[in-house]
């Protein structure tokens, strides 16, 4: 998708990303908030993005888990869900694998899953995403 083409609500300000997420049901420390130069959500396609000033690796200590941000983070986002993910990868033993999906199934669960292009996912406590 070209965002040039799309008609958006594009912030400085990563207040903007937290309260997207607030309003779609996910964790709000689900994203890094140092370093943010760009936010950006097209509410008519679900499509967000944000830029960070370089790549980031953050670990979620509560899950002990590192997570790595590409300089550009882009995703199709609905209530309890980001889907079609890219710049987001985990670390799992001594591979990175790429992050394609996020979703809350069962809010009561308390639990939030990642999905790896490779099929392959995990659950872990909400809570864990909380910001810092």
């Amino acid at each position: 998708m070209q965002r040039s083409s799309m008609e958006t609500s594009i912030s400085l300000f990563p207040l903007d990303d937290v309260e997207l997420l607030e309003e779609l049901c996910l964790p709000k420390g689900l994203f890094p908030l140092d370093d943010v130069e760009e936010f950006g959500y097209d509410r008519s396609l679900g499509f967000m993005w944000l830029t960070h000033k370089k790549k980031k690796d953050h670990v979620f200590k509560k899950i002990k888990q590192t997570v790595s941000y590409a300089t550009e983070v882009t995703t199709i986002v609905e209530k309890r869900r980001m889907k079609k993910m890219s710049g987001v990868k985990t670390r799992e033993l001594l591979l990175w694998l790429t992050i394609t999906d996020v979703y809350i199934e069962d809010p009561s669960s308390g639990k939030i899953t990642f999905k790896t292009g490779t099929g392959i996912s995990e659950s872990f406590p909400s809570s864990s995403f909380e910001l810092e």
